[in-house]
């Protein structure tokens, strides 16, 4: 059974930059891929990054590029999420995500992972 853990939430200034990581276990992360989501108040799970096992290839949807940025550390079996020029509309709950079952390349729908984590909260305010 795979299990992940969110870490790095907080409250953050706009402008601010925040990274976020995502460790697993009960199995390793490196035999899978991983993507990002966030349910921001209000609004659907949104899925915003995804990165392939290798994280040779990465995703971010087009109104974060620039600003995010998702990366793994195979020999950390982490995976994180860079966000830099925060603002106050990214202020949501983030799950990173990852498919077991059978092989994925990358994907930000949600109805392909069957392992989240918790989610940690990203607060953009001032």
């Amino acid at each position: 059974q795979l299990q992940l853990v969110e870490s790095g939430g907080d409250l953050v200034q706009p402008g601010g930059s925040l990274t976020l990581s995502c460790v697993g276990s009960g199995a390793t992360l490196n035999d899978y891929p991983i993507a990002w989501f966030r349910r921001a108040p209000g609004k659907e799970l949104e899925g915003i990054s995804c990165a392939t096992r290798a994280g040779s290839i990465t995703h971010i949807t087009d109104s974060l590029k620039g600003r995010f940025t998702i990366s793994r550390d195979n020999a950390k079996n982490r995976v994180y999420l860079r966000m830099t020029n925060l603002k106050p509309d990214d202020t949501a709950i983030y799950y990173c995500a990852t498919r077991t079952r059978s092989w994925l390349a990358c994907s930000r729908r949600e109805y392909d992972f069957d392992s989240w984590g918790q989610g940690t909260q990203v607060t953009v305010s001032s």
